[in-house]
């Protein structure tokens, strides 16, 4: 298997490449030049190997679908990788992401598990292993560089402390995050973590990555990768629970399922149409936003219209708080017809001259939802608190706001037939103010957590520049 940038550089490379580099050297994102195909036989196998979230069938579900993708890891280490990933002690249960039915028909699917309490554990914990094994074969170390809007920094720091040969800068909007993200991230004494605050928004805090990865030079010289879903590793690891999701609703193949997934960077709901292109029965893929809708104007406009900071809303579900979204350059590529110039056009061209493009007039743009599948919706906080109160009124089960903006914008979209899966994303304590605000009382929380936000805290405040942030990392790098 080799992988192409979605902005037609000539290099062709192997997984184990792509998961050190993070961008192409082109600024383009990493896609496989084929979507393996998964046939019938194929789907029926997979449904025998995750055996109803038995013990074990996760990690052999997840190893099977990353063998089609991964030729460079022997396959022996691999499934070990994924053995030593996805085990109940981890993530809390033995089918990992087991289903919740909050009627018939209508699920959750429980993403949010693992140490950090949010679905960024479920590709990061593997993204750690497959880093510490890589390093270790070449005897040499990483650099990791990050953005985040909440969950993406602590679910990376997490999965990467203490792991040999890597160190992690993780940027992040200063004073944007909750106060359990914030102190998640924070707290953490690990020399190899840094926590880089930015005085901006967390568009501002991913361009300062994108602008760090697209001097090669310096990434070269200090060894600079990246943990965000523009790793192609990342979206990959997120690909197996589509998988997982449509066996535990379904009693067979025939059946077809639709998702509905809370997005703000596209990475998640990316790994659904990588997951429907290689042949899983998926309907929908239906995109939920907040009040930053620049996905959902797309969708529903052909115009993609990025926001500048002073127009990214702060609102109660944070980690969607984006209005770039990095991971939609590869759809794009896939709706434009893996036309390379014409992707660079949109994403190179178009938007950094303009801050938009708009494929309302072409034909391609019915694709989106004719051919793709995709459908998408907007959640305001008003709706929010609406949709907490009425899940737990009716079903006594206790949602996040970011999952509420799923569950809300999956409503609207049901289909007679086709059941519907709504990604949850994290569990409520990490929102707990706007969970007092919808019903009266914090959510529950978990006993490793209690007091975590009065910990001592170790973070570094600066201005939204390029080269103080170069300038760090090359004295923390230098001192090592």
């Amino acid at each position: 298997m080799r992988y192409l940038s979605t902005r037609g550089h000539a290099e062709r490379k192997r997984f184990c490449e792509i998961l050190l580099e993070g961008l192409a050297p082109d600024g383009g994102l990493y896609l496989p030049e084929r979507y393996p195909q998964v046939d019938a036989a194929a789907l029926q196998r997979l449904r025998a190997v995750f055996n109803e979230g038995k013990p074990g069938g996760y990690a052999a579900l997840a190893f099977e679908i990353l063998s089609l993708y991964i030729d460079d890891i022997p396959a022996a280490d691999l499934r070990a990788l994924c053995e030593r990933t996805y085990t109940e002690a981890v993530f809390g249960n033995p089918a990992i992401v087991p289903l919740k039915q909050l009627e018939d028909g209508f699920y959750l699917e429980a993403l949010s598990n693992g140490p950090t309490l949010a679905f960024k554990d479920m590709a990061m914990q593997l993204l750690g292993q497959l880093f510490e094994y890589e390093l270790g074969r070449r005897g040499e170390s990483l650099n990791i560089l990050g953005a985040t809007s909440g969950d993406t920094g602590s679910a990376a720091e997490h999965a990467m402390k203490g792991k040999r040969g890597v160190r992690v800068f993780m940027l992040s909007p200063h004073g944007r995050m909750s106060p359990f993200q914030q102190a998640q991230m924070f707290s953490l004494t690990d020399p190899n973590i840094h926590n880089i605050a930015i005085e901006g928004v967390f568009d501002d805090c991913q361009d300062i990555v994108k602008a760090v990865s697209n001097d090669l030079d310096f990434k070269r010289r200090h060894k600079i990768g990246t943990v965000n879903s523009i790793n192609w590793a990342r979206l990959l690891a997120q690909v197996v629970y589509y998988f997982a999701g449509y066996f535990q609703a379904t009693g067979h193949n025939g059946e077809r399922v639709s998702f509905t997934v809370p997005s703000g960077n596209f990475g998640n709901v990316c790994a659904g149409h990588v997951a429907r292109q290689m042949g899983l029965p998926i309907h929908r893929l239906v995109v939920a936003t907040n009040e930053n809708d620049v996905l959902d104007e797309f969708f529903r406009t052909g115009v993609y219209r990025v926001r500048g900071s002073a127009d990214t809303h702060e609102t109660s579900s944070p980690s969607m708080d984006i209005s770039k979204a990095s991971n939609f350059e590869r759809f794009v590529f896939d709706l434009v017809g893996r036309d390379p110039a014409r992707c660079k056009a949109l994403f190179a061209d178009a938007l950094s001259s303009e801050g938009r493009f708009d494929l309302s007039g072409d034909a391609v743009f019915a694709d989106a939802a004719a051919h793709y599948g995709f459908l998408s919706g907007r959640s305001t906080h008003a709706d929010r608190l609406a949709t907490i109160r009425e899940v737990d009124r009716r079903h006594a089960v206790v949602i996040d706001t970011h999952t509420a903006d799923g569950v809300k914008v999956a409503r609207e979209h049901l289909e007679p037939g086709v059941p519907m899966v709504v990604l949850e994303t994290a569990l409520p304590i990490k929102f707990a103010e706007t969970i007092v605000e919808a019903l009266g009382h914090e959510p529950e929380r978990p006993a490793a957590y209690v007091g975590i936000e009065s910990l001592p805290k170790r973070v570094t405040v600066m201005p939204a520049d390029v080269d103080r942030v170069k300038a760090y990392i090359a004295q923390r790098t230098a001192a090592a």
